[in-house]
């Protein structure tokens, strides 16, 4: 049976936040970077959770070799509801994460993209902005907090909002689930669901749609 993967964001763990410009010389323009706690490890965080430091550390490694090395560590102007990073919504690219105690400290440049340029205009005009991580994982409820396990960090999104509203998180965000697809990418649960009708024959469609139904009211 696939293993369903909830998607997690994380607040930002402060809002201490540096935001750099660097040129490489005189004649070329400057690039803004942003630097700062991007992820915690081992003690609970802002949404009740706890990440074990090991899976933290898999993860940054893996992250970082995949994604950062080969320079498509992107992500996007605020949580998107998907498992995917959206080109046309990339606003910075992450060049480095390294661990720190507890923290992982990472720094970002801003890109020159529609998205990057509101995160330039936003830093100029004195907005504080963060960097809130984005991943699939599976929740492991305590009784004072969950544990995540099987983390697969996806992006570190930037955000204006660093108090992002539980509500909005949990009701909208975290209340969909990913399963592992044939090709190696994540799909929404809905999507699989989808396909499961369209390959039945139309007389077991109605057979189909009452099981999951029943399926899904035993769970609430």
């Amino acid at each position: 049976m696939a293993m369903r993967l909830n998607l997690l964001v994380e607040k930002p763990i402060k809002e201490e936040f540096e935001y750099i410009y660097e040129e490489q010389n005189r004649n070329s323009p400057s690039s803004l970077f942003i630097r700062g706690p991007y992820m915690m490890s081992e003690d609970v965080n802002k949404n009740n959770r706890k990440y074990p430091k090991h899976e933290l550390q898999r993860e940054v490694k893996r992250y970082t070799e995949e994604m950062i090395k080969t320079q498509r560590a992107m992500g996007e102007l605020n949580h998107p509801a998907s498992a995917d990073v959206d080109l046309e919504r990339a606003c910075h690219l992450v060049t480095e994460m390294y661990e720190d105690g507890n923290v992982i400290i990472g720094k970002s440049k801003v890109l020159s993209t529609p998205c990057g340029l509101i995160v330039k205009s936003l830093i100029n005009d004195g907005v504080k902005v963060g960097m809130s991580s984005r991943a699939l994982g599976t929740l492991e409820e305590g009784s004072s907090f969950n544990t995540v396990r099987n983390m697969k960090l996806i992006a570190v999104d930037c955000v204006a909002d660093p108090s992002c509203p539980k509500a909005f998180v949990n009701g909208i965000l975290e209340s969909k689930q990913f399963v592992l697809a044939e090709d190696g990418k994540f799909e929404e649960l809905y999507t699989k669901f989808e396909n499961n009708i369209s390959s039945l024959p139309k007389k077991e469609v109605e057979k189909y749609l009452t099981e999951q139904i029943l399926k899904f009211i035993s769970k609430l």
